[in-house]
Formats: C-alpha cells, sequence, structure tokens
C-alpha cells in the first residue's frame, strides 16, 4: 500500500477483471488478494443517482478502494492535492483501484448506472477526509 501522503493520481490503476463468457452471458469473478490487490471487508453500491448529482467527493487516509461501473457508466475524477485525473467507467470487467490519499469524486451518471464499491476495510468514520481544504492540508504534512 502507498503511504496516503505521498499517493498521487498516477498511484490509482485501471485493473481488468476476468470475463468468462458464455453462450448464456457473461461472468466476472472477483477473488481477495487475486483480482483484487486487497482483502475485501466491505461491499456497497451507488445507484438511482438523480441526473446531474455528483457522489463520493472525499479521501481516505488507509482506506484502498476499487470502484467498478456493474452497469451504465459514470466519471470518476481522482485529485492528490496537485494532479487532477478523471477516468470514465463503463464496463463491469474493468476496475479502478483507489490507493488510500486520493481525493475522489464520481459524476456524470448514465441513466440506469450502478457503481460497484469494494473496500479494503470496515466502514470507519476516523478515516474519512470530508472536506478538501483539510484533505489538501492533510497531504501537505
Amino acid at each position: 500500500m502507498t503511504n496516503s501522503r505521498n499517493s498521487t493520481v498516477f498511484d490509482c490503476n485501471i485493473m481488468q477483471l476476468p470475463r468468462i463468457h458464455n453462450r448464456a452471458g457473461n461472468i466476472t469473478p472477483v477473488e481477495n488478494n487475486i483480482h483484487i490487490p486487497f482483502a475485501v471487508k466491505r461491499i456497497y453500491y451507488l445507484y438511482d443517482i438523480p441526473g446531474g448529482e455528483s457522489r463520493a467527493a472525499h479521501g481516505h487516509k488507509q482506506l484502498e478502494q476499487v470502484i467498478i461501473a456493474a452497469s451504465g457508466s459514470f466519471d470518476i475524477h481522482l485529485d492528490d492535492g496537485i494532479n487532477i485525473k478523471t477516468i470514465q467507467l463503463n464496463r463491469p470487467y474493468i476496475g479502478l483501484h483507489i490507493q488510500p490519499g486520493i481525493w475522489r469524486d464520481i459524476s456524470n451518471f448514465s441513466s440506469g448506472a450502478i457503481c460497484l464499491v469494494l473496500a479494503s476495510d470496515l466502514y470507519d468514520e476516523d478515516d474519512y477526509l470530508r472536506d478538501h481544504e483539510g484533505f489538501k492540508a492533510y497531504k501537505a504534512i
């Protein structure tokens, strides 16, 4: 894991997950420490996002995440306090691994989009950086 105070948007990587195709449809298996670079301890998903809304404007001190567009598409804006990068997710077999110490904002949800999040730890409010100015101060230390 990258030191969260030193992590950059360039430490966040697109991951191609396995895709097994058959005439009846596709399946993508996701296994801890094999397809995902950590043990998943929490899974949640965002859905029914109204047009024009954005979600998840925050950072984490320790938590790693892999975000997947399980359905539809959306944009993820990554910010390390210096660099900004935008990635569009629109395939259910592509994930974005977000390191700790990265501000993320998710927007531009298509109709019916489902944003699946695999997290390295359970919910811990103390791990969140919810104010962008506080995030930048955390990164500057």
